[in-house]
């Protein structure tokens, strides 16, 4: 016979099965707060990928972007080959 004392005292894998089980589904509710907009930093800029004379691709801040000088807004396909550095 058992002793009623024992069964009280004693974890089974009968008693611990529906505790692990549950804890699993926990990530399932959803209790974060996902209304809220992640906060950004402002190391957190957005880059644009840009091409170097080299050929080299460099990521610029879209901020310096904004604030640069535009030399010539239309480039034919020879003055941009030339500024490459590219032979015709």
């Amino acid at each position: 016979m058992k002793h009623p004392s024992k069964k009280g005292n004693t974890l089974s894998r009968r008693s611990i099965l529906p505790i692990l089980g549950s804890s699993l589904l926990v990530p399932l509710f959803g209790f974060g707060n996902s209304n809220e907009e992640p906060l950004s930093s402002p190391d957190e800029e957005e880059y644009q990928t840009l091409l170097k004379p080299d050929g080299t691709a460099v990521k610029v801040k879209v901020s310096t972007l904004s604030k640069s000088k535009v030399v010539e807004k239309n480039l034919s396909n020879k003055s941009f080959l030339s500024w490459l550095g590219k032979k015709l």
